[in-house]
C-alpha cells in the first residue's frame, strides 16, 4: 500500500493532466458543460422533495431540501466513484497494453476527478442553506478531514472493483444494483431516528450510513460525530486501502493479458 502510495505521488502530474482531460471530455460538446455537476444532483434533488415531501407527505425533518441535499451530495460521489471505478482498468486497456503504464494510478484518477465534482456542487448547498435561514455551523471546518477520510476509503473501493470488473465485467452490473439497495440503506431520504430499533445496526455498522450521518453532524446539527463512529470509520478506510491495494497489485500484472 505504501509503494502504491509512492507511485501516485511520484506520478501526481500525470494524474492532474488525466483529471483535468477527464473532467474536459465528461462535458465536451455539452452546452452547459460544468453546470451539469450542479444541475445533476438539484434535478435529483428535486425529485425527491416531491415524492417525500408533497406525495409521501414525510414531515419528520425541518429543512428537508437542504437535510436532502447534504446527504444526496456524498453519495453521489459515492455512487459515480464505485461505478466509474469498475470501468477505470478496462475502459483504459490501451493504455497498459501498449505501455509500461502505471495502472494504480486509474483508480487515482477516477476518484479525484468525482471528487472534484463533489467539491463543485459542496457550496451550492451552503447557497441554499443561507437562502433558507439556516445557519452555517463552526463545525464545518472539520469538513476537510471527513472529505479527505471518504477520498481513501473510496479509493480503497475503487481499487477493488477496478481489479475484480478486469477478470469479471459481471462486477460493473452487481455493483449498479448494489448501489441502489444502499442508496435506501443510508439516512438520505430520512432521519436515522425514524429507523426501528431492530434495524438500526444497517445505519451504525454500515460505513457508507455513517458518511451521511457525519455529513448531516457537521453541516447541519453542529456537532461533531462520537469519537467510536469516527474510529470506526477510520479502521474501515484503513481496510479498504489494506484490501483494495492487495487487490489491486495481486490482480496487475494479468491485467494486459485479460485486456
Amino acid at each position: 500500500m505504501l509503494q502504491d502510495f509512492r507511485d501516485i505521488w511520484r506520478y501526481r502530474a500525470l494524474i492532474s493532466a488525466l483529471v483535468t482531460r477527464h473532467l474536459a471530455m465528461r462535458y465536451r460538446g455539452s452546452v452547459l458543460g460544468f453546470l451539469w455537476s450542479l444541475l445533476n444532483p438539484l434535478c435529483l434533488m428535486l425529485v425527491y422533495v416531491l415524492v417525500f415531501r408533497y406525495y409521501i407527505r414525510f414531515n419528520e425533518v425541518e429543512n428537508y431540501t437542504i437535510f436532502l441535499f447534504c446527504g444526496l451530495l456524498p453519495w453521489l460521489w459515492v455512487s459515480s466513484a464505485a461505478l466509474e471505478g469498475c470501468s477505470a482498468v478496462v475502459s483504459s486497456g490501451h493504455l497498459i497494453t501498449k505501455s509500461m503504464f502505471p495502472a494504480q494510478i486509474l483508480p487515482t484518477v477516477v476518484v479525484i476527478t468525482t471528487m472534484v465534482n463533489f467539491l463543485l456542487s459542496l457550496p451550492l448547498l451552503f447557497i441554499f442553506m443561507l437562502a433558507g435561514g439556516v445557519t452555517i455551523p463552526w463545525t464545518v471546518v472539520f469538513l476537510p478531514i471527513l472529505i479527505l477520510l471518504q477520498f481513501f476509503f473510496l479509493l480503497g473501493i475503487a481499487f477493488v472493483l477496478s481489479a475484480l470488473n478486469v477478470r469479471l465485467r459481471d462486477v460493473q452490473h452487481i455493483v449498479s444494483n448494489l448501489l441502489t439497495l444502499l442508496f435506501f440503506l443510508c439516512p438520505i431520504l430520512y432521519p436515522p431516528k425514524v429507523v426501528p430499533e431492530p434495524w438500526k445496526f444497517l445505519v451504525e455498522l454500515n460505513p457508507l450510513a455513517l458518511i451521511t450521518v457525519f455529513y448531516h453532524n457537521l453541516i447541519l446539527d453542529g456537532v461533531l460525530p462520537s469519537l467510536a463512529q469516527v474510529v470506526y470509520f477510520a479502521a474501515f478506510t484503513v481496510l479498504s486501502l489494506l484490501i483494495g491495494s492487495m487487490v489491486f497489485n495481486n490482480s496487475r500484472e494479468s491485467f494486459a493479458e485479460m485486456l
